[in-house]
């Protein structure tokens, strides 16, 4: 065989090799491949700054990272991101994509991780979610964030816990927050009126809820929640788009007026992907999230820290 041939040959090996890694990588963790492609795509994380990095617990998924614009200026609205995974996967670490588009637009980014299981089930996703907020509220402002003007975003099992920690004050006030420093929250897929458990997910991680009602965001609606954007695909078959049309309407009903986004052609996995490049070419999930955020993050007053009362209390 020539030269030719031998070049040839290596390049269509070296091909083979490379599409079977890449399949091997979206196999095994895809948001970091999408996470690798937005990076190079963008040029690398030049325009972002890494602020603060920290661990709000002992448990090593009990972990954040901070971002802000390369060259930010003064303290800017706070945006804390929720990771899915069916509250079995994920590492925010995986999520930057995130930080650069969002950072862009002038938000400090927080990605904040959460105990997985099996490690952990209900509620440890909502005490660890109220635990990380407890974090920015105290520490946001160091990195160059407003803690007084910050919003939630969560995708799938993370919308679930940022919509959850939005609906049910308990866990807020659990650590010593005022629920009003929500202003906020943009769900992505996320799944709220699940019962009976009967997948994996939800079996493994809230099946041995004492109360299963208690898991359920449809349950705790109310005319005084803080906004929410409830965005989903019309061909996503993991969350049926049922989900959000009927918190939408029990919040509608309560006094909270809210209508679902529905995104026509828009699967699961693509809604977010449509956060990160080459997808965010297709506009639709960002021409309705950042109007929401820049509303969700005007100047409003602080809110302040409320005592924690003592079991028995």
């Amino acid at each position: 065989m020539g030269w030719i041939g031998w070049t040839v040959l290596s390049l269509v090996l070296l091909g083979a090799l490379s599409h079977a890694a890449w399949r091997h990588a979206m196999r095994n963790n895809a948001v970091a491949v999408l996470d690798g492609a937005d990076r190079l795509l963008s040029g690398g994380d030049g325009a972002i700054r890494l602020s603060a990095s920290a661990r709000y617990g002992a448990d090593p998924a009990q972990k954040l990272e901070m971002f802000v614009p390369a060259d930010a200026q003064g303290p800017l609205p706070v945006l804390v991101f929720i990771h899915g995974g069916g509250w079995s996967s994920g590492d925010p670490h995986d999520y930057r994509f995130i930080a650069r588009t969002f950072c862009a637009q002038g938000y400090a980014v927080v990605l904040a991780g959460y105990r997985l299981y099996p490690a952990a089930r209900f509620p440890a996703m909502l005490e660890d979610g109220a635990a990380a907020l407890r974090w920015v509220h105290e520490n946001a402002a160091k990195g160059g964030g407003d803690p007084s003007r910050l919003a939630l975003m969560g995708h799938s099992a993370g919308a679930y816990n940022a919509v959850m920690l939005t609906l049910d004050p308990q866990w807020l006030r659990g650590v010593g927050l005022d629920p009003a420093m929500i202003g906020g929250t943009v769900s992505l897929a996320g799944p709220f009126d699940f019962l009976p458990f009967d997948t994996p997910a939800t079996i493994h991680s809230f099946g041995k809820a004492a109360d299963p009602a208690a898991t359920q965001p449809v349950n705790f609606v109310r005319a005084d929640a803080p906004p929410l954007l409830l965005v989903t695909g019309d061909e996503d078959t993991r969350v049926k788009p049922r989900n959000s049309r009927r918190l939408a309407r029990l919040l509608t009903e309560a006094g909270a007026p809210t209508a679902p986004v529905i995104l026509e052609g828009v699967g699961h996995e693509r809604i977010i992907m449509m956060l990160a490049r080459p997808f965010s070419r297709d506009t639709r999930l960002l021409d309705a999230v950042l109007p929401f955020l820049r509303r969700a993050t005007s100047a409003r007053q602080a809110p302040a820290s409320v005592a924690v009362q003592a079991p028995g209390a």
